[in-house]
């Protein structure tokens, strides 16, 4: 029996601790992670309890008490060992060999109701092995927006960790990009594995192809159970893993999202979504949009994204390439492209209220779209939740009717390009039956929620908070977010 097995009667009541914990990861062995052990906090106010996830892991939210998430999530107790994870990463290009979990560790991997593997991570629990001189902290404002962008994310329908508690913690900590002494939070994040490209890199670092295949074999064990008996499976995963990444990167860019640190060591071997620091949801439709105010020269910009995740993916082959063949791996590769197009067409054709189009149709559409909304610089995500909002079906009579119920848009003559968008919408309309309207603007209406996560509103609910310690907006708009409104 491991210690992560140990039963404590103490803690025989909390829900948490009572959890079929999996030692997977610790079952590979010390070469992988350090045991480390979690800060003691002057204080604990739990802040925010992801409810919807509680059933997931089969337990009632009734049944869960607050002060449960407190003495799993914030004081640590009853459960062990605690593993900071080693890894390395190119950050903006450059290879970086000192990293690993340096405010954070896994706290533990329980099996979902979906069968699937989760893990249980921290962020903000203290100093580990990695931690480079910081402090191993999170700032209260930093676990309130990667709250808020992980829950939007998830009901905009991108592939992303969630939060599964934060808690205030009573230390002052001291940051240049945020008016000092702030507030602080231990924050837990559920998430499909805490396996990173980086941590394929760093045994390539070491010339450990051995570990890297124990890894791998790791990996496919646990996150590509599907391919575990195939013969070829290694290059199957890695081809997998493209898929899975090339899609997500249209998810971001369909949802307006710009992650802002796409370095290797933030990019899961799942192909899952993770870690939001400075992210940003864009405001207009701008490629060249740069999130981060320490991204001098936009690397990581909005536009970007899909190309420097191509990159990612390409800079992997490297350790892989110990156990795939270099030809598969570029065969592998050389289909992102097709599969980023292939989800980015379709997300963004439903963000237009349909679930298919003929491609020439399609492509048309999707071109005058982006035309217009880099043109006009209106809202991109207000004006696709206009056309949710105005959708009519006098929209098939005459292309003049199209979004003509809204004040974003240009008057009919004012622009040619959304002149032309309105006459093939229009068109595209009367392709269909009458009956397929009221399925059209479903569709519409389920996409394209009012509620946009730009800064503007993160620090309108951030404001109260800071200042009168009133959290009432910030939950009215996980409500908003959660509800889709």
């Amino acid at each position: 029996m491991t210690l992560a097995e140990t039963p404590n009667p103490q803690n025989s009541h909390n829900p948490f601790l009572t959890l079929n914990y999996e030692p997977a990861l610790e079952s590979l062995g010390d070469d992988y992670y350090d045991e480390v052990a979690a800060e003691e906090f002057p204080q604990h106010i739990l802040r925010w309890r992801n409810d919807a996830l509680l059933p997931h892991l089969a337990l009632d939210p009734q049944a869960v008490a607050d002060e449960d998430f407190i003495t799993a999530f914030s004081k640590f107790q009853g459960r062990k060992p605690f593993l900071a994870l080693r890894y390395h990463g190119y950050q903006f290009g450059e290879y970086n060999p000192n990293l690993g979990d340096g405010r954070g560790f896994l706290y533990g991997q329980v099996r979902a109701i979906d069968g699937e593997l989760y893990d249980f991570g921290t962020k903000g629990s203290g100093r580990t092995p990695y931690s480079r001189g910081g402090d191993g902290m999170l700032t209260l404002k930093g676990g309130v927006r990667e709250v808020l962008a992980a829950e939007a994310l998830h009901y905009l329908g991108v592939r992303t960790s969630r939060c599964l508690s934060m808690i205030e913690t009573g230390l002052p900590l001291w940051r240049g990009d945020e008016p000092s002494p702030t507030r602080s939070s231990v924050m837990v994040r559920m998430n499909n594995s805490h396996i990173r490209f980086g941590t394929f890199e760093r045994l390539h670092y070491l010339k450990r192809p051995d570990l890297s295949k124990k890894l791998l074999d790791h990996v496919i064990e646990y996150y590509y159970q599907h391919l575990a008996l195939e013969e070829d499976k290694y290059p199957l995963f890695y081809a997998e893993l493209v898929k899975r990444v090339a899609e997500l990167v249209a998810q971001w860019m369909a949802a307006g999202f710009c992650h802002a640190v796409l370095n290797t060591d933030n990019m899961s071997i799942t192909g899952e979504s993770f870690d939001y620091g400075p992210y940003a949801f864009i405001p207009t439709f701008n490629p060249s949009f740069t999130a981060a105010y320490f991204d001098y020269y936009g690397r990581y910009c909005y536009g970007h994204q899909p190309s420097i995740c191509k990159l990612n993916l390409e800079m992997l082959q490297e350790p892989l390439k110990a156990i795939i063949d270099k030809t598969d791996l570029e065969a592998a590769l050389a289909s992102f492209n097709e599969h980023y197009h292939s989800k980015y067409r379709s997300l963004m054709l439903k963000k237009l209220g349909f679930e298919q189009l003929p491609h020439p149709e399609a492509d048309e559409l999707l071109l005058l779209t982006i035309q217009f909304l880099q043109d006009s610089e209106v809202g991109y995500h207000q004006f696709f939740y206009e056309m949710a909002r105005t959708f009519s079906s006098k929209w098939r009579d005459e292309p003049v009717f199209v979004m003509n119920a809204s004040d974003i848009v240009p008057a009919p003559g004012a622009s040619a390009i959304f002149d032309n968008w309105c006459i093939l919408y229009h068109k595209i309309l009367n392709n269909f039956d009458c009956d397929r309207l009221d399925v059209i603007a479903k569709t519409l209406a389920e996409t394209n929620p009012k509620t946009a996560l730009l800064r503007p509103l993160i620090e309108s609910i951030w404001e109260p908070i800071s200042q009168e310690d009133n959290w009432q907006p910030f939950y009215e708009l996980v409500r908003l977010i959660q509800s889709r409104s």
